[in-house]
């Protein structure tokens, strides 16, 4: 049986970053991933986008380490030269409505540090983005984009130097708790570990329970995609985003552009039970059409295709309830760390996640 100090279960970006602020001269550490490629379930399949931290109530921990992360992933991704861009965004006003909905977006944003936050006039949206109509929007300088599978790669790289063990395509199978270890069985060994990180993403709810520790449970949430070429009357250079939509707990369907070139259309939301079904169903391209016009208004259907579609972890089934990080060690299984029902803002606040997790784990081992 191989000993070690710490196993993480998950190889996505959480897990990977939590492998990077966790590593030491001093302490084994190995990540389980079930795929053969790391980061190819939610870390590779969203927007890419770099939040600011406005949508999230002030004090929550989505609201806290959306801040701190949005800064570590930036300095990040220009120590490694992961491809990225501080773009800004644009939040388009909704037609016929006042501006009472963005105004409130700006006093949360304030009240969660956000800075330069800021309502714009619609002539003012025409110099940032021609090719977009609106008659006011919310001004958010701190956004950006990332190309998400080169950050995988990236986090992967520096784990691997590091000197952390990664083991893809390598699922816990099962395991039991001890007084002071924990023993984890995959399908080719066991492995008795000083403590466990639960940064499983949409199996998360399962390793608990395997592991004998919290009950909860993990929703997946579809979102789909079209895309578009970024050219033309069909061009801009920043996100653009409508009016979030209260009362279904949802950003709406946004416009992003890549660092490659194309114009992301999404994504959409629906709950599901299947956590691994992506293309059962898909919404017709023409269903784009209409939200994508609604902020480009010269798109036509032609210029529009389908694009992927990801899962979110989601640790509620009512869209309309916020529900926060979970990131705690467990109280059933104090041996046991969670970073768990991560959606947005996970990949903005990977970092910042990771260090809190580090902590945790600090208190166990040291």
């Amino acid at each position: 049986m191989e000993e070690i100090d710490l196993l993480i279960i998950g190889g996505g970006v959480i897990g990977l970053a939590c492998a990077c602020e966790t590593a030491s001269p001093k302490r084994t550490v190995c990540l389980l991933e079930r795929h053969q490629r790391l980061g190819t379930v939610t870390s590779t399949h969203n927007s890419g986008v770099i939040h600011s931290g406005i949508y999230y109530p002030t004090g929550s921990l989505k609201a806290k380490l959306c801040l701190e992360g949005r800064e570590a992933l930036y300095g990040f991704c220009a120590q490694h030269h992961v491809p990225h861009q501080q773009t800004g965004k644009l939040i388009l006003a909704e037609a016929g409505k006042d501006s009472s909905g963005l105004q409130a977006l700006l006093d949360r944003g304030l009240a969660n540090g956000v800075e330069n936050l800021e309502i714009i006039a619609g002539s003012v949206v025409t110099k940032l983005e021609p090719n977009v109509a609106a008659r006011s929007a919310l001004w958010s300088p701190s956004t950006g984009i990332v190309d998400t599978e080169a950050l995988v790669r990236t986090l992967q790289h520096k784990a691997e130097n590091q000197g952390v063990i990664i083991l893809p395509a390598m699922p816990l199978i099962g395991g039991n708790a001890h007084q002071d270890w924990v023993e984890l069985h995959t399908p080719v060994e066991a492995i008795r570990a000083r403590t466990v990180i639960n940064a499983a993403g949409l199996e998360a709810d399962n390793i608990s329970a395997i592991l004998g520790g919290l009950r909860f449970h993990i929703y997946p949430c579809r979102g789909e995609y079209a895309e578009l070429d970024c050219k033309g009357p069909e061009q801009i250079s920043r996100p653009v985003y409508p009016e979030p939509i209260a009362v279904a707990g949802h950003l709406g369907v946004h416009l992003t552009p890549t660092t490659w070139g194309t114009i992301m259309i999404g994504p959409t939301s629906h709950y599901q039970e299947a956590k691994d079904d992506y293309e059962s169903e898909r919404i017709p391209v023409e269903e784009f059409l209409e939200p994508t016009r609604n902020l480009l208004p010269s798109v036509q259907l032609e210029n529009l295709r389908l694009g992927s579609s990801g899962i979110r972890a989601k640790l509620s089934a009512d869209p309309t309830v916020f529900s926060d990080f979970l990131i705690e060690r467990d109280p059933k299984q104090q041996l046991m760390i969670h970073a768990a029902g991560i959606d947005s803002p996970g990949l903005t606040a990977c970092i910042a996640i990771a260090r809190r997790v580090a902590k945790l784990v600090d208190d166990v081992l040291n």
